[in-house]
């Protein structure tokens, strides 16, 4: 997947790496969100990691809502469980679900 100039995610290689292409850019446009959120979403989509969590802590600090921060920490986890940090992980999930037992995803 690749950014193209337009601001869309290029679309190549399997079905899922397609339809997830889909469905953030989609996301991307639809959902408000913080342009932190925004940012850090972006920069997990295109693999930045790093710059992914550094972007989902910002918001975390600035975000108030609890069941926003759930969505947040569960993408924090989600980050750790793509660099195969399953602890840590975990805890992120964990904590996601204390402020939103419905989020499946989680689980």
């Amino acid at each position: 997947m690749q950014l193209s100039g337009s601001g869309y995610v290029r679309i190549n290689g399997n079905f899922i790496d397609k339809t997830f292409s889909i469905v953030a850019n989609i996301l991307l446009r639809i959902i408000l969100t913080t342009s932190g959120e925004k940012e850090a979403f972006t920069y997990y989509r295109d693999g930045n990691y790093a710059e992914a969590l550094q972007n989902y802590y910002e918001a975390m600090r600035l975000e108030i809502d609890p069941y926003d921060r759930s969505y947040i920490l569960y993408n924090i986890g989600l980050i750790h469980t793509s660099n195969e940090e399953h602890t840590k992980a975990l805890e992120y999930y964990f904590r996601a679900l204390e402020r939103n037992p419905f989020l499946p995803q989680a689980l």
